[in-house]
């Protein structure tokens, strides 16, 4: 018999792994132990991704981003041929 939290009244129990590894916030099943907290570490990478976005926006905004090591540039030649086929289109 599969149970999720009969012990060892059962054949196999179940988890969640949400519920192993700490994803909840709140109700924390009395079933399942919680190995790990990846709900503060869910929260940790959410303020990393906030500052990294908020960091690249100030960087537009004060032209600092991008610099010319940022740019592709296209060789000279392979522009006009470029331009030609447009212009003969």
């Amino acid at each position: 018999m599969l149970s999720m939290g009969a012990g060892t009244g059962c054949d196999a129990q179940y988890l969640f792994a949400d519920d192993v590894l700490g994803q909840n916030r709140g109700h924390m099943p009395r079933h399942s132990k919680v190995y790990r907290n990846f709900a503060a570490e869910y929260d940790r990478l959410q303020a990393e991704r906030i500052a990294a976005f908020s960091e690249y926006v100030a960087d537009v905004n004060s032209l600092a981003y991008p610099e010319d090591k940022h740019v592709v540039h296209m060789d000279p030649g392979q522009l006009g041929l470029f331009m030609e086929k447009i212009d003969a289109g």
